[in-house]
């Protein structure tokens, strides 16, 4: 076990990653102010949904964002730069951290990979070679790394990846009508927009998705499949990035590729001044067992909260409880209605609430599907209604859709809301049962 993890290998791949992902998490923080989803989404709405339990958060947002959006991208700037890198690393990741947790309107798995990686990275020596620490600090200088720390960042890979494909394995996937619905809304794009628009287009998309991520990791640990693993991943995330426009995730995903390229490759192609290591070193460290107690709760948690669902009562695809944090990717498409009504506690009597003058455009669309959003803006419309000497339920008359089938009844709207509690791993009661054929093909 020590020979297997803590063995020296050559580092040239952690400390390239580092440049690239420092890049990125830069462009993140940057481009966030730039394309105007900070403006959207952290400052004009008076306030947002954010992960249960973290409501202080609250108090950060509005035009303050964007001087934090600043410093966030400066650090990124100096972990690309390998400068200060710890510290760089460590306050970019809570920083990234608190954002990923002040909203969920526009939930993303990419965040949350993002989130993850920037933790795992802030834990690794990953300035050690081609960067200002190390140039300014000579002694800091290392062209070795102990083999974990290769292990740790493959094996994350290939849990994002796995359980993506896993979640695929269902009907609307399966018979490519999820791949249709996807595709429908590129119509307008030039030159390919008919293209995505044909049938063995969709079936190709469908499969393409569950063998491609089931298959990549493999494919890129085997010497022999390698460079036809790459050049299909970097075809795989170019169309994802051109057709999906899903930001830095697609070239952080090619930037993987770093991992599993032999340092002599790597040397040769970016940096042919570096200094290979050739040694077969074995440094056991004196932190050995907290390391690996630590990295072990880890991944337990990684393998298991993606498998959560299957202890909820009824089908994730329509209750969402167990759905963030699953690596659940592009899986299905939901809208929804929502009618709220507040009834006084004095006299009981129920009349028409307009929850939509709180929210901005997005939020209506996620808390007519999400029933935890639901959950929040009944505690929200409470506290107005405190504010003004009101004690008020809230009841709400919810419909929704799944992958473009029927409409159908989603909350029981007798109950409460407002008076219910929030329970993270056991299933809402007045959320109803899942339509018999929720599941029905998109051609039907």
């Amino acid at each position: 076990m020590n020979k297997f993890l803590f063995r020296q290998i050559d580092n040239i791949g952690l400390v390239l990653f580092r440049a690239v992902f420092g890049f990125l998490i830069a462009t993140e923080a940057f481009g966030a102010i730039f394309t105007g989803w900070l403006r959207r989404t952290l400052v004009e709405p008076p306030f947002t949904f954010n992960f249960i339990g973290f409501d202080f958060l609250q108090y950060l947002q509005g035009d303050f964002m964007y001087y934090y959006f600043v410093v966030m991208g400066i650090f990124g700037i100096f972990v690309m730069l390998g400068y200060k890198y710890r510290f760089s690393m460590i306050a970019y990741a809570i920083m990234w951290t608190a954002v990923y947790l002040m909203q969920k309107s526009s939930y993303n798995n990419h965040y949350y990979l993002m989130m993850l990686l920037c933790w795992i990275m802030a834990l690794l020596p990953a300035n050690r070679w081609f960067s200002l620490d190390a140039k300014i600090n000579p002694e800091l200088k290392n062209p070795a790394m102990p083999r974990w720390v290769l292990l740790v960042l493959i094996f994350q890979v290939w849990i994002v990846y796995t359980y993506a494909s896993v979640a695929k394995f269902y009907p609307d996937w399966l018979d490519a009508s999820m791949a249709a619905l996807l595709m429908e809304g590129r119509k307008h794009y030039w030159l390919i927009g008919s293209l995505l628009q044909e049938n063995w287009v969709h079936w190709a998309i469908a499969y393409t998705g569950i063998l491609f991520d089931l298959l990549i990791v493999p494919l890129m640990l085997w010497k022999r499949t390698r460079v036809i693993g790459f050049v299909i991943s970097v075809f795989f995330h170019l169309f994802n990035s051109i057709v999906f426009q899903i930001g830095i995730f697609p070239y952080m995903s090619i930037a993987f590729a770093l991992f599993f390229f032999s340092p002599q490759i790597l040397q040769k192609r970016f940096l042919p001044k570096k200094e290979l290591y050739i040694g077969n070193d074995v440094v056991v460290p004196k932190y050995k067992n907290l390391l690996l107690g630590a990295f072990s709760i880890y991944f337990a948690f990684q393998l298991a909260l993606p498998l959560r669902h299957w202890f909820f009562k009824d089908d994730v695809l329509w209750t969402e409880e167990g759905h963030r944090l699953s690596w659940r990717m592009m899986l299905r498409a939901k809208s929804g209605s929502l009618t709220v009504y507040v009834a006084d506690k004095k006299d009981g009597a129920k009349e028409f609430y307009n929850y939509s003058v709180l929210l901005g455009r997005k939020q209506q669309g996620s808390v007519a599907t999400k029933p935890d959003i639901m959950w929040q803006l009944a505690q929200k419309i409470k506290a107005i209604e405190a504010e003004k000497g009101r004690d008020v339920a809230v009841y709400m008359e919810a419909k929704v859709r799944v992958n473009r089938g029927k409409f159908y009844p989603f909350t029981n709207p007798e109950i409460d809301l407002a008076a219910e509690k929030w329970h993270p791993f056991k299933h809402s009661e007045w959320i109803l049962p899942s339509p018999k054929d929720l599941h029905r093909p998109l051609k039907d």
